[in-house]
Order: structure tokens, then C-alpha cells, then sequence
């Protein structure tokens, strides 16, 4: 029998669209793009270790960091995991298909999964949306993972096994997670505009006098 999850496992599962719109589909099937300072390859492991200001690009996703371990399993699947520089974050950003969004995210470490399409950030993690260039919805928490295939967004105030606390980011506490979320407006609710009054021609003098 499974031990059950510790009591400080407390998830908050966001859908932040109704609408179909979800990440980039033709990503994952795009070749991975790295560039950094220096590289280790392990060709028994099939393990690649990338190391000094990393650059990956994978069709419409952008990932930055310090340090970046790269595996593929026999099925052709991706799998990378980023670590920030000393005192810095590391940087994912992907658009979502069918729309003008793009979804960007930070975390000391941060866990690429191509065979389930997550995203998992941890330690001071923090998660945007943005509607162009506009800041839509914004997430803070310890852990946060966001499923690009149904576009949910999982978040985890508690701190990660092993590590001293996590407070994500200014406002969100020790063992709490913080969201800011956008109203989606409706064109069709939209008032309509005030009819104006006409303006009236204001009597001449002449007639003042009569």
C-alpha cells in the first residue's frame, strides 16, 4: 500500500482557458537547438550536459540557464533539466497555438518533459500569461507545472523535499501560492457607448434682446 501524500501537499489546479487554444502543437516534433559555453556527452548514458549562459530552442520554446542535462528515451522523447546560475532563475517561455499568448516562467530549477509535454518549475517559481505584450494571469508558488497539452497549471506552496523553503516570489509566503488573474472580457457584454446630445445653436444677442 502506497503511503499517502504528507499533509503539507496542497495542489491548486488552475484551467486558465476554456477555449481550445493550447501550446504550440508542432513542438514537440521540432529539433532541440543548444548553445552554451561547454558540453559533455555521455554516449552510453545518451545524456548530454550543457554548461555556461545555456540557450535551448525547440520550435516556439525558449529556455535559458546555467547548466542543462538533456536525454532522450529509445521512443525519440526529449527530457531536459535546467539549473539557474548561482542566485538567478532560469528562463522557459513557449506560445500557445491558435492565439497571441504566450505562456513564460521562471524557477531555480526548471524540468522539461517531451513525452507528457510538462513543465515543472521549483523554487521560487514563478508562471506568466501573457495576451501579446500585455501581462494577463501571474503565478508565484514553490512548485508550479504547467501541462502544455491541456493548458493547466498545477501549483505547490509547500517547500521542496530537501531544501530549506521556498517563499516563490515577493507575496507568495512559505506554504502558500499567489495568483493573479485577469477578467476575460466578452465584446458582445460590452455597454454601448452613451448616445451624445446634439448641440444646440445658442440664441444670438439680437434674439436675447427680444
Amino acid at each position: 500500500m502506497k503511503n499517502p501524500l504528507p499533509s503539507w501537499f496542497v495542489l491548486c489546479v488552475l484551467v486558465c482557458s476554456s477555449g481550445t487554444a493550447q501550446a504550440e502543437k508542432a513542438d514537440r516534433d521540432k529539433p532541440m537547438n543548444i548553445e552554451a559555453d561547454a558540453l559533455r556527452f555521455d554516449d552510453a548514458r545518451q545524456v548530454s550536459v550543457f554548461t555556461g549562459r545555456v540557450v535551448l530552442t525547440k520550435g516556439t520554446i525558449l529556455i535559458r540557464g546555467g547548466k542543462l542535462e538533456v536525454r532522450q528515451d529509445p521512443q525519440g522523447f526529449q527530457y531536459g533539466v535546467v539549473t539557474a546560475e548561482p542566485g538567478q532563475r532560469a528562463l522557459f517561455r513557449q506560445k500557445r497555438e491558435g492565439v497571441d499568448e504566450t505562456i513564460e516562467g521562471e524557477g531555480e530549477t526548471i524540468d522539461y518533459n517531451g513525452r507528457l509535454d510538462t513543465v515543472k518549475f521549483v523554487g521560487q517559481a514563478q508562471l506568466r500569461r501573457y495576451q501579446g505584450a500585455r501581462l494577463n494571469d501571474e503565478f508565484n508558488a514553490g512548485i508550479i507545472v504547467y501541462n502544455s497539452q491541456t493548458d493547466v497549471f498545477t501549483l505547490d506552496g509547500a517547500p521542496a523535499s530537501g531544501s530549506q523553503g521556498s517563499n516563490g516570489q515577493p507575496g507568495a509566503p512559505a506554504g502558500r501560492v499567489r495568483a493573479m488573474l485577469t477578467p476575460k472580457s466578452d465584446p458582445a457584454l460590452a455597454p454601448e457607448p452613451a448616445a451624445s446630445t446634439p448641440l444646440r445653436s445658442s440664441p444670438g444677442l439680437n434674439d436675447a434682446r427680444r
